[in-house]
């Protein structure tokens, strides 16, 4: 089993257009890591990309379409990307819903499976799509952006909590599965990220934004910011974390410690 230092990896980022799957990027490639981000939207993602080599000038990074629901779109990114990387050494997914936090009898019965869907299955085909490589080389690092949703029962987030338990439990489940070919798998389960097109979500519909004006006023260590997100991947990401595995890291200010 080995461990890449940060500046010898290709790293993989899903949703790195912006928030936090941007700052990811950003920062791994400011370490000099060889970085893909994917993503569905070609032009935010041409645009992620020089967002990036502004702050890191010699970035080699690059940008791969992809819509992760489709398994076989999800298979063929992964290919796309190991070949420009040679190797996917860490693979960081930061999707998260489309739609803001709705009570249950809000929701149109025919938009409870696509909300699931879009939350729990892009992480879990990225995840299903690199890991034969990582065990093949018994080493890599998966980090899957959840939600404080997936540990405390909050009302408007019982879809959004159901799918974020989920990709929580595929994680630690994962984690245990592939231990001994020494490929670690660990979550971030932030609350609100100020300044992320998630809080953007949140503000704009009255009942969610009420919800998270509460729950920002007691985040007493400040609201997380993408910037906090990106610097726990990087580590989880490196060889000091080689002794972690299996864990989700709410990073929330003191919102809860669930």
């Amino acid at each position: 089993m080995s461990s890449r230092s940060i500046s010898d990896c290709g790293v993989t980022v899903l949703g790195g257009t912006a928030g936090v799957g941007l700052e990811t990027g950003a920062q791994f490639a400011e370490h000099g890591a060889r970085v893909v981000m994917l993503g569905r939207n070609l032009k935010r993602g041409e645009a992620a990309c020089q967002t990036i080599r502004d702050r890191a000038p010699t970035a080699d990074i690059s940008f791969i379409q992809v819509d992760a629901t489709d398994p076989a779109d999800a298979l063929r990114a992964e290919a796309d990307a190991r070949a420009h990387l040679g190797d996917i050494d860490v693979l960081v997914n930061t999707t998260g819903p489309s739609e803001p936090p709705r009570l249950l009898h809000n929701i149109p019965i025919h938009n409870i499976r696509p909300r699931i869907d879009e939350v729990v299955l892009p992480p879990l085909h990225m995840m299903y799509a690199v890991l034969p490589g990582m065990r093949q080389r018994r080493a890599g690092a998966i980090i899957n952006v959840a939600s404080d949703a997936a540990k405390v029962a909050t009302p408007g987030e019982t879809l959004i909590g159901a799918a974020m338990a989920a990709i929580v439990m595929f994680s630690k489940a994962a984690a245990l599965e592939v231990k001994r070919e020494g490929v670690r798998i660990n979550l971030l389960t932030p609350s609100i990220i100020a300044g992320t097109p998630g809080a953007a979500l949140i503000d704009g519909e009255p009942f969610s934004a009420k919800m998270f004006a509460k729950a920002t006023s007691m985040a007493h260590l400040g609201v997380a910011e993408s910037s906090d997100l990106a610097a726990m991947a990087l580590f989880l990401a490196s060889p000091a974390a080689r002794r972690i595995t299996g864990q989700a890291i709410s990073i929330n200010g003191g919102i809860s410690v669930a």
